[in-house]
């Protein structure tokens, strides 16, 4: 009695029998949960609202779950910035971004004089694209901001909407420049929207149509752009804006034109500053080992030059052309010209995509060194709203430099933690420091901008190693290249793109065709010309092309299979309708001859020969084979197609593989086809290519089980053949 007290009426339900114990459930259930009438539901929101509400909360935890998995993909600093490992990497960004920024400073001070815009709007091209990148980007490794190719695609683009007068001696230049900047800060805003917009539906892929020869003969051509565009500032010339076709030809001709009037004090400035900036590269070269960062040695040129032209005075002793005023502090952001938009569309592009070209290939270069992965439709969108934001801020077009790049990664650069460093030295120098190079010689930035093209030019030497590798690519190499100096760099790009997939279409036309043999005791089959062990099988021809089968090269397809078989096919297929042809007119004579005669027989006699003559009809052999017209044989009796390569077909390969059935069935020889994929075999089935001629009983799923199907039936296959391998 104390234990049923103890363990209470639940537990004595379990000592009870199982439908009593249910009895008692029921009773517990009803006593605790009293039924709910109509009007308590209807309060509590009626039937359903229970699941309805849970049915929204899971949809809000589905909406927000995705969400924040866009906003890690679209914000990949929230991912990668708590698990930073400070101890590890802050020293080594620290010391890579001081490393940046000391040649961000002297870059982007040239550069903007490369776009044709004043100096200061490099800096500010220096800092807000670099901070956004910080923000968006996936690669760790990539330096942004200024870059030479870049620059001199703005600069042409400037130079032609906004030139210089030069027969106007009272050429306004404020009112010049303040034009040139706001194309140059619409053309980054029409730019950063490409990029974002291709970013966003994912079209990262359209890089890959950019090929490596491509990109490298681009770089090179756009280099000898850059370096002649800076010849006026080494010489001191004042020279007329050309653009389009043939402008980087006339710009040379008038450079060679006016070279008597350049000014020496120029002249020996951009030499001096040119010789002490390669010498410290070599030194930099020979002591990378034991130097723990480079010599900063276009900084210390920039402070060095500086310096002597406010001390020597050599704008007004010896007329050299110096920066001017550089004025400190931000500029406020400002809306894009829209009226310029339909001006700067096709450039916009072109820049969009040679940006993205250069940026993403240095990307997956470093990512592939460091074994992380770079997202292409990521690095889209961060480029985008770099030059986007950029824009707005009175930024020109920007991309990566490969020279900044290498620097951020040899001086210990682990993330995107340096770039935001050099960004904020960058601002320190715009807000407090910038006035301190009024006095700095402008064609020092020219021999600092031909300096650091020499990586680019070295790219030259691609046209011994690509003869030597594949002169395919040494073709889209040197297409590239001279298309670029003569038709400047948006056409050029155009060309060039046109003439790689033009090359593509070409040398898929004349793939690599052959008859295959069977290498003995397997079922392997290679080409008799390239392996002497190989043997074709007897009475059976196997026929291959290393490429697919399409509207291009579909006709080269079915003359080089009849070329290779040996038998002139559509010869012999002429020459057997003419046979047949005059055989038909031979029994018509005959049966004309034969009704004269027998308007003069009985009708008794008309019965017994014309049932003679029914009897030698069916007793007749069929003429109608090449035998018995006394043509010659092919010593082959079946033909198999070997289509392992076809990745697709279109409609103009399927009626050139019915034509070769018809065909070969005319001089009597079988054909099938083997190895075919599964797309292939669903698109000829949508081309509605088999039919009660062409079966898949004529369908392969080896050529070893086509070769022995043949050789069990050397003729060819009845309307119903027996069941075989198939796909």
């Amino acid at each position: 009695m104390g234990l049923a007290d103890a363990s209470g009426p639940r537990d004595m339900q379990a000592l009870l029998p199982a439908t009593r114990a249910m009895e008692l459930r029921k009773q517990d259930y009803h006593m605790e949960r009293p039924l709910l009438n109509q009007e308590h539901l209807e309060e509590l929101g009626h039937w359903g609202s229970a699941p309805r509400t849970r049915q929204w909360r899971t949809w809000l935890q589905c909406s927000r779950a995705r969400a924040h998995a866009l906003l890690l993909q679209r914000l990949p600093i929230l991912v990668w910035l708590p698990r930073y490992p400070v101890r590890d990497w802050l020293l080594g960004d620290l010391l890579s971004g001081l490393s940046v920024a000391i040649m961000q400073l002297p870059q982007g001070l040239a550069y903007a004089l490369l776009a044709g815009l004043p100096p200061v709007f490099g800096l500010y091209s220096s800092f807000y694209p670099v901070f956004i990148y910080f923000l968006f980007g996936t690669s760790r490794h990539i330096s942004v901001g200024t870059f030479a190719v870049m620059s001199v695609m703005v600069g042409s683009v400037t130079e032609s909407l906004a030139p210089q007068a030069l027969n106007d001696s009272t050429i306004n230049e404020t009112a010049r420049d303040a034009a040139r900047v706001q194309v140059a800060s619409t053309l980054s805003v029409l730019v950063g929207l490409f990029q974002v917009g291709l970013g966003l539906v994912h079209f990262g892929f359209v890089v890959t149509y950019l090929s490596e020869p491509l990109v490298r003969g681009y770089t090179t051509a756009a280099a000898v752009q850059v370096f002649v565009s800076q010849l006026k500032y080494v010489f001191e010339l004042h020279l007329s804006s050309h653009s389009g076709p043939l402008s980087l030809i006339y710009t040379v001709l008038e450079v060679c034109w006016k070279l008597p009037d350049s000014k020496v004090g120029t002249m020996v400035t951009a030499a001096v500053a040119g010789v002490v900036l390669v010498l410290v590269k070599l030194l930099n070269d020979k002591l990378q080992q034991q130097l723990p960062m480079p010599i900063p040695g276009e900084l210390l040129t920039l402070i060095g030059a500086t310096s002597i032209s406010y001390g020597m005075d050599l704008k007004h002793r010896f007329k050299v052309s110096v920066v001017g005023n550089i004025p400190t502090g931000l500029v406020s952001p400002v809306a894009p010209n829209a009226q310029l938009f339909s001006k700067l569309m096709g450039s916009a592009f072109t820049i969009a995509l040679v940006g993205f070209a250069i940026a993403i290939s240095l990307g997956k270069i470093f990512a592939l060194r460091h074994s992380y992965r770079v997202d292409s439709n990521q690095e889209l969108v961060a480029l985008g709203l770099s030059n986007l934001i950029g824009g707005i801020f009175r930024c020109f077009p920007v991309s990566c430099s490969m020279s900044r790049s290498l620097v951020q990664e040899s001086t210990g650069g682990n993330s995107q933690v340096a770039g935001a460093v050099s960004s904020f030295f960058i601002l320190l120098i715009i807000v407090k420091l910038g006035e301190l190079f009024h006095d700095l010689p402008k064609a020092v930035l020219a021999a600092i901008v031909i300096v650091n093209l020499k990586g680019m030019l070295r790219q030259l030497s691609d046209i011994c190693s690509l003869w030597k590798a594949n002169r395919a690519d040494l073709l889209i190499w040197l297409v590239t290249f001279i298309a670029t100096i003569l038709l400047n760099l948006d056409l050029g790009l155009v060309a060039a793109v046109i003439f790689s997939l033009l090359l593509v279409v070409v040398r898929t036309q004349r793939p690599h065709y052959s008859i295959l043999g069977q290498v003995p005791d397997t079922d392997i089959y290679r080409d008799v010309a390239e392996y002497s062990e190989a043997k074709e099988v007897p009475g059976v021809k196997v026929f291959r092309s290393s490429a697919t089968v399409y509207f291009a090269n579909a006709e080269f397809y079915s003359d080089a299979l009849k070329q290779r078989c040996g038998v002139d096919v559509d010869l012999l297929i002429s020459q057997k309708k003419k046979l047949l042809k005059k055989q038909e007119q031979l029994k018509l004579k005959q049966l004309q001859k034969e009704k004269k005669l027998q308007k003069q027989v009985s009708p008794g006699d008309k019965m017994e020969d014309a049932t003679a003559s029914g009897q030698e009809d069916s007793k007749a052999p069929d003429v109608s084979t090449l035998k018995a017209l006394g043509l010659p044989q092919p010593d082959f009796h079946s033909l198999i197609l070997d289509l392992s390569a076809l990745s697709f077909v279109d409609t103009v390969c399927l009626k050139s593989l019915k034509n070769i059935f018809r065909d070969f069935r005319e001089i009597e020889v079988e054909v099938y086809m083997a190895a075919c994929h599964s797309p292939v075999v669903s698109q000829l089935e949508a081309g509605h290519f088999f039919d009660a001629s062409v079966t898949k009983k004529h369908l392969f799923a080896s050529v070893h089980d086509a070769v022995t199907f043949a050789l069990q039936h050397p003729r060819p296959v009845p309307d119903s053949p027996v069941s075989v391998t198939r796909l």
